[in-house]
């Protein structure tokens, strides 16, 4: 019989050859998990470096006593790929780290110990710090929690359902159990890809947990520092990805609703999001085509407006109506 396994460590990557290395070695030498089983899954989504190559020799010369798993996922997009990691996972605990995470040495050990003393727990963020390569742009911090940076004090923090508030899938722990029960087998939302800029998939996932009972915490004492490189701040990055943010809106808004009350609520979304269109354009004007925060908030205020009518133009609201159970069943 095979060894029971507490905590998984999963890490979806794509094209992430350069990237691996520094977050494998923090894994390597991270302290006090003397006292419980765990082991760490590269989920490769359908990279086209070397990745699976990096992998491989990371394995011949990996004689730590938790293993080191490598997995391919062919279909794109972060869902998918946190999905397989779901399948393959062996810990009662899967969390996930992005190939430009970089956690401190004691992050699985305060992981794990967070699961196990908040047993209704279904999942728990880290605090993230950003290790900017290059400085942000004047009033960045307006949109810094959209690039996962999530300082909330030094306070674990129970993210309430009614405040609309959710951590980041970057350094997030899953109770396993939490989503067996609860995630629908296939999302609406599955990630950015090339011809899809679609995100929130992390959201739909947390939105679903609530739902069903589950708490969402942030937990202060796992700490990871993101690292941003330069071109993640330029407005050709910057004006897609929020595009992608507000166009997945609509879905993350209407699952924690019954029903009878998606109507109301569409009506009120539609008229709470022109209205901060409108306001912007006040307050900005033309100041939006150089002011590049300003403008990344249009951009999210435009497409979070259009959502619904982008969403059922592309067909995601009914295709997976039956195993989403989105739009008519509770």
């Amino acid at each position: 019989m095979s060894e029971s396994v507490d905590f998984t460590v999963a890490i979806p990557t794509y094209n992430g050859e350069s990237r691996l290395p520094e977050l494998l070695e923090r894994l390597r030498n991270q302290l006090y998990t003397e006292t419980f089983v765990w082991e760490i899954i590269v989920v490769d989504n359908n990279s086209t470096d070397n990745t699976a190559v990096l992998i491989k020799n990371y394995q011949a010369g990996w004689e730590c006593p938790y293993p080191l798993k490598y997995c391919f996922e062919a279909k794109q997009g972060a869902g998918y790929a946190r999905k397989r990691a779901v399948e393959e996972a062996k810990g009662k605990f899967i969390g996930f780290l992005d190939d430009d995470n970089y956690p401190v040495s004691n992050w699985v050990a305060v992981a794990y110990a967070f699961g196990q003393k908040y047993p209704q727990a279904g999942a728990y963020g880290s605090q993230i710090h950003p290790d900017w390569e290059v400085e942000p742009p004047k009033d960045f911090q307006r949109i810094a929690p959209f690039l996962a940076i999530t300082e909330r004090g030094n306070l674990p923090l129970l993210y309430e359902p009614h405040q609309r508030l959710l951590p980041p899938s970057a350094g997030l722990v899953i109770r396993r159990e939490a989503w067996l029960k609860s995630i629908p087998n296939q999302m609406i939302l599955t990630g950015r890809v090339s011809n899809n800029t679609l995100t929130g998939e992390d959201l739909e996932m947390l939105s679903y947990l609530q739902k069903f009972g589950w708490e969402i915490w942030y937990n202060p004492e796992m700490e990871i520092y993101h690292k941003i490189p330069s071109w993640r701040l330029q407005r050709e990055y910057l004006i897609p990805f929020f595009r992608g943010i507000g166009l997945s809106r609509f879905v993350t808004r209407m699952i924690p609703l019954k029903p009878y009350y998606r109507p109301l609520a569409f009506l009120f979304y539609l008229i709470n999001d022109l209205r901060k269109i409108i306001w912007h354009l006040i307050k900005y004007g033309k100041g939006l085509k150089t002011d590049l925060v300003a403008a990344c908030e249009m951009q999210l205020f435009y497409s979070s407006f259009i959502s619904p009518f982008y969403l059922w133009k592309q067909g995601s609201l009914t295709k997976y109506h039956k195993e989403s159970k989105f739009i008519f069943d509770d």
